[in-house]
């Protein structure tokens, strides 16, 4: 079966296409098929206005419909179509929903952050780690962080923040919301067996490539503090031309840093495992089990 997912961040959209394989009452195979990425970056103007302008509406729809014919020509048989934490503070989201339903048909659903966190919990890599330790889900986006703590083999927590890279660039993050996140942080994991971070994103999975880590293997804690004390006082430019990155990544990547480091230090975690898993990994598992229960889906 072909199944999509649509993931509507605050800084890009992202659209997976994949082909689930099932034989008898084994395990389901998830095959990637294909994953593309435009960088809509909505969040910049949701943090600072409340709402989407026309300018992105226009590049949302065009990135849509781009999208349906992606996966009109792979023949995509169901769909689940989730935006996070731009779309959730826009004022102006329903009505950009319903617009985009009438221009391609796509049933956008705009999702809790509780729920973000879930899906990225739902691929299960901590499954297969070493059963003596406890693992901390971190997922940073443009608006805000995931995260869910796994446990003697159980889900202990899980919890969206309002911190993330673009809110950060926008100044739009404060000591309150930083304590929480410190607080929660150290409840959760006090008394626990040794924590080991698992980072999803596309900032981490870039300084992951940057690092030439052989695959598999996780980064150590002080290896990101030395990215992010390296890249902290270059310019967007600076970091462009040094390390060959795109500007949508050159500008957010040094604020992801700097989440994923006082998040790995409030927990005591020295390493942390880059798996190539994100939201929308998470939301094509959580569509096959939807159609397996007979429950309704998003169709195409």
């Amino acid at each position: 079966m072909i199944l999509a997912a649509i993931d509507i961040g605050s800084n890009a959209a992202r659209l997976l296409i994949s082909e689930v394989v099932q034989s008898n009452n084994s395990k389901p195979s998830f095959n990637k098929l294909n994953l593309v990425r435009v960088p809509l970056r909505l969040g910049f103007d949701v943090f600072e206005t409340n709402r989407i302008s026309q300018e992105k509406i226009s590049m949302f729809t065009e990135c849509m419909k781009a999208y349906r014919h992606l996966m009109n020509t792979y023949r995509v048989q169901a769909l689940s179509a989730c935006a996070t934490s731009a779309m959730r503070d826009a004022k102006n989201s329903n009505e950009i929903i319903k617009h985009i339903e009438a221009e391609t048909g796509i049933l956008i659903k705009v999702i809790s952050g509780d729920f973000e966190a879930n899906l990225v919990y739902e691929n299960h890599f901590a499954d297969n780690l070493d059963k003596d330790k406890s693992y901390l889900y971190i997922d940073v986006g443009g608006g805000s962080t995931e995260l869910s703590f796994f446990s003697n083999q159980a889900l202990c927590f899980k919890q969206s923040f309002n911190i993330g890279t673009i809110r950060l660039l926008k100044n739009k993050v404060n000591t309150p919301e930083w304590d929480d996140l410190k607080n929660s942080i150290k409840k959760i994991t006090q008394g626990q067996k040794e924590v080991v971070a698992i980072g999803s994103g596309g900032n981490i999975n870039k300084v992951f490539s940057m690092s030439k880590r052989k695959e598999g293997k996780p980064l150590a804690f002080d290896l990101l503090q030395e990215y992010y004390k390296e890249l902290s006082p270059l310019s967007v430019t600076e970091r462009i031309e040094k390390y060959n990155l795109r500007e949508d990544r050159a500008d957010v990547i040094v604020p992801a840093l700097q989440i994923y480091t006082r998040v790995m230090q409030w927990a005591n975690a020295r390493e942390i495992y880059v798996p190539k898993i994100g939201l929308s990994d998470g939301l094509i598992k959580h569509l096959w089990n939807e159609l397996q229960q007979n429950q309704p889906a998003l169709k195409t």
